[in-house]
């Protein structure tokens, strides 16, 4: 088994039913896997991602530490993913956003697919990048909205 595979087992074993939060302290978990905390960080950023239902919070410092807060609901999985959105989104991350919604079973195959095509790169032919990009986040956006509507 992977180290990061190891670890992400490790931190989804201290949720359980009644637990929607845990705390981390990513040094005393590195010394007990055996791990640098560099590792510790890279599951936390590629795992536990907004569109997959999670909310990371930290603090550095001496007694610093790192809580993960899990989603109770599909809703507050996507609303979490439309809050760290901001203001523009190129393709590929909205892309990249919607494939994760999907494999997380937090959106379905079909509207993933129909998500993706209204936010590809053609569909702005002719306008600036920019502009593109901030129009595609407004969209992405409404459509994450309307689907927990």
């Amino acid at each position: 088994m992977k180290m990061s595979d190891m670890i992400a087992d490790m931190i989804m074993d201290m949720f359980d039913d009644q637990t929607s939060s845990v705390q981390i302290q990513r040094n005393d978990l590195a010394n007990q896997l055996g791990c640098v905390p560099s590792q510790i960080n890279y599951v936390i950023t590629s795992r536990f991602t907004p569109e997959a239902g999670y909310r990371i919070e930290s603090r550095r410092g001496g007694g610093g530490y790192i809580l993960i807060t899990r989603a109770d609901s599909k809703s507050n999985a996507i609303t979490s993913l439309i809050n760290g959105i901001g203001d523009c989104i190129d393709e590929r991350t909205a892309r990249t956003h919607i494939n994760n919604l999907c494999y997380h079973d937090i959106i379905d195959k079909k509207t993933a697919l129909m998500m993706s095509s209204a936010l590809m790169d053609s569909n702005y032919k002719g306008m600036l990048q920019r502009d593109a990009n901030v129009i595609r986040a407004r969209q992405l956006k409404q459509m994450l909205l309307a689907y927990i509507n």
